[in-house]
This record gives structure tokens, C-alpha cells and sequence, in this order.
């Protein structure tokens, strides 16, 4: 937007909440509906001309963060964050659920206006503490917002223009906080919205499972070397940061971490495309892009994973070989890698897949059958024979085995 249009905004924007702040009224039709309901909140807890921000309890603020998900979700995306700030000269801050700043970076100079107003660790930006800002609309309406310049209700932000938008849990909906750009007014892009939007996207992927809606906290992942995810929902993680591979590329990564050993180029091409004419360049090229990913830490001759590596594989099939049924469907997220026509996986999918099957024939617990049932819905002879061994005795399980019964004869 040209300085001159922006100008003239801010002219608009000033008379506005000078109308507001002297004679109560003359803002209407000017400012939007949520600015005027979070001035006449402001209005009635704070003057508005406050210095800065109040406070919170140092060692309570840093004992928050220290315990809460969002301080892992930050740090595994911290240099995104940083590299945000310092190419727009953006302060950025990640508050918690009462828009208490948690965290906060900024460009050279933003970060000098922001801890003069106390937008730092510890500073209470709801409206009534601080007065209207778009780190306060966005928790409270829990939606993307922007406030631009005089909007502000308190006058020492003013020549600020901000942007927010808030984070959840991706799983269970549960608001965490929210994410703020903050800039001066004269800085103002139409990118700035969308843009905390995606950093806030961007953390809630990088957040830990353990954070999310029943997930056992002992599977969090975030020791040193590589996590494969390749049961049901694939997902890769290296020293807990999420890699972004294509299905190719998950394909190689999972045979190589089920051949420890290593494999020389024409087996993994084998295992991987079978008799598909597929180039071994093409092989290389998936192999090169990975080693990147990985930091390195893929050798060659023959290829093979340098770090680390657990799969929830192994992990169910170690649960069934130690006789722990219920726990290895537990860890069971489905098929293997769905989709895949690597000749290799196929195969290690329908060994998994089958073993799961036989372990429940064998042992048919109850609630082992009915998380098994959501797996695989149509998998009725599972559900009869565990149906047939509770033979009638009352259990809070029959009504849900009955009902996938239906399903899965239908």
C-alpha cells in the first residue's frame, strides 16, 4: 500500500479514537466492530494513556513456558521465527491462553520499541491490561486479526500495526495461545495477516504429541536420531523436527531403517520398484535429497542410516512378541505406509498387518478388539470370536463389538 494511502489511514484511525477517548462517541460507522467493543473494555479498566504493559511473576512466567508444549513447538521451528523477524524487522511473541507473552523475538529495532512497552516474557497484553491489540482479539475470537496503528486503545502503541492468530492443539481443539508479528504502522503489508497464520500453523505442527489428545506421553519423540511413523498416518521426525518427504522418499527411508545393515544400490532399487522400469538415477537423486534431509547421516556403499532410528514397526511387533496384545494394537495405527507399490513394503505391510490379526484370534481381549475394530471395520471374524469367548457374560464392550459386527457384515 503506498505511504500516502497509509498516511491517510492512520489520520482516520487517530480522529477515531480521539472521538472515542474525548466524547464517547463518533466511531461507529469508522472503526470495525470488534476494535469498538474491545475500546469500550479497555476504556473502563485502564486510562489511555498507560505507559506499558504490567508484568507478570518472573519466575511464574518462566516456570509456565518451561513446562508447557509450546516451548518445544518454538523451538523446533525457532529459526523460522527468527529469520521472520529479522527480514521484516518484526518483533514476534507467543503468548499463553491469557495473552501472557511467553517468548519473544526481535529485528534490531522493534525489539527496542517492544521493551520499552514491556513486550517482553511476562507482559499482560489483554485488552484490559494494556488496552486493544491483536494479540488480545485473536485469543478472544479465536481467529486471525489485525489492528492497525491508532485501533490501538493505549497511545503508546500507536505507531505500532500488529498481527495475530491463534494456536490450538491440532487434536483435541485446545487453545494454547496465540502468535503476534508486530511492526510500525508505515510497515504495514497485506502478507502480514497470512503470514501469522502460517507461523501459527507452523507451530502447531512442530508441537509434541504428547501435548495432543490421547497420546501416551511415553511415545514422545524427542531423543537425537530419526522416528518413522509408517502405520496408518505416516509421519518422519528427525532429532524432533518434522521432515516433509514425498511418499518416494518415506519409501526409501523405511526400508533402509528396517535394513540396518545397509543395502548396496541395486537391492534398494529392487526393494523399492520391483521390476518397474525406474531408472537407478532416479534412485540417487531420492537418496541425495535425503541425505540432506538427514544432515548428512546417510552413508553409501552400501547405503545405510547413521543415526538412531525407531519405527513403530518394530515397536508393535517387539509388543507381540513380548505377549502384549492390547498394547501392540494400541501402537498398531493400520496399514502399512497405505497406497505404497514398493514390492518390499507391501509385503512387511500384509507380515504386520497379519500378526496383528493372529495375536487378537489368540488373545481376543475386549478393548483390544474394539481398537482393532476401528482399524480394520470390516475384519467380522476378529469380532466374532471374541464375541463367542465372553459367551453371553456382561462386558462394556459388547455393546460396541455388536455394533461393529453390524458394520462389518453389512
Amino acid at each position: 500500500m503506498p505511504r500516502s494511502e497509509l498516511h491517510e489511514r492512520r489520520v482516520a484511525a487517530v480522529r477515531a479514537w480521539t472521538s472515542f477517548v474525548e466524547r464517547g462517541d463518533g466511531a461507529e460507522h469508522v472503526v470495525r466492530p470488534e476494535i469498538l467493543s474491545s475500546w469500550a473494555r479497555s476504556e473502563a479498566a485502564i486510562p489511555p494513556d498507560v505507559t506499558m504493559a504490567p508484568l507478570a511473576d518472573e519466575t511464574e512466567t518462566a516456570a509456565f513456558w518451561r513446562d508447557s508444549p509450546l516451548q518445544t513447538a518454538v523451538q523446533r521451528v525457532e529459526a523460522e521465527l527468527r529469520r521472520t523477524a529479522e527480514d521484516g524487522d518484526l518483533v514476534v511473541a507467543v503468548t499463553d491462553p491469557d495473552t501472557r507473552i511467553l517468548w519473544t523475538y526481535g529485528g534490531r529495532v522493534m525489539r527496542r520499541k517492544a521493551e520499552t512497552v514491556n513486550f517482553v516474557p511476562g507482559g499482560r497484553w489483554d485488552d484490559q491490561s494494556v488496552g486493544t491489540n491483536a494479540l488480545d482479539l485473536a485469543n478472544r475470537l479465536a481467529t486471525p486479526a489485525m489492528v492497525f496503528s491508532a485501533e490501538h486503545y493505549a497511545s503508546i502503541v500507536h505507531n505500532w500495526v500488529c498481527w495475530a492468530a491463534p494456536v490450538h492443539d491440532p487434536v483435541s481443539g485446545a487453545k494454547l495461545g496465540v502468535i503476534d508479528l508486530s511492526t510500525t504502522w508505515d510497515r504495514t503489508h497485506p502478507i502480514g495477516l497470512a503470514t501469522a497464520r502460517v507461523l501459527a500453523r507452523l507451530i502447531e505442527t512442530a508441537l509434541p504429541r504428547t501435548a495432543r489428545a490421547g497420546v501416551d506421553p511415553s511415545e514422545e519423540q524427542d531423543e537425537p536420531g530419526l522416528w518413522l511413523r509408517l502405520l496408518g498416518t505416516v509421519e518422519v521426525r528427525f532429532d524432533g523436527q518434522r521432515l516433509l518427504l514425498n511418499r518416494r522418499q518415506t519409501e526409501v527411508l523405511a526400508l533402509l531403517a528396517m535394513h540396518p545393515e545397509g543395502l548396496s544400490l541395486e537391492h534398494l532399487h529392487a526393494l523399492v520398484y520391483g521390476d518397474q522400469a525406474v531408472t537407478l538415477s532416479t534412485l540417487k537423486a531420492e537418496v541425495s535429497h535425503l541425505r540432506a534431509a538427514l544432515g548428512g547421516q546417510l552413508a553409501s556403499r552400501p547405503y545405510r542410516l547413521t543415526m538412531p532410528v525407531t519405527t513403530d514397526v518394530d515397536q508393535v511387533l517387539g509388543l507381540l512378541r513380548a505377549g502384549q496384545v492390547a498394547a501392540a494394537v494400541e501402537a498398531y495405527g493400520g496399514d502399512l505406509l497405505p497406497g505404497t507399490n514398493s514390492p518390499a513394503l507391501v509385503e512387511l505391510a500384509e507380515y504386520v498387518a497379519v500378526a496383528v490379526r493372529e495375536a487378537l484370534l489368540a488373545d481376543p481381549q475386549p478393548d483390544a478388539v474394539v481398537r482393532y475394530s476401528e482399524r480394520a471395520p470390516y475384519d467380522s471374524e476378529v469380532l466374532e470370536v471374541c464375541l463367542d469367548q465372553l459367551a453371553g457374560r456382561p462386558h462394556p464392550a459388547v455393546p460396541l463389538l455388536k455394533g461393529r459386527l453390524a458394520v462389518a457384515r453389512t
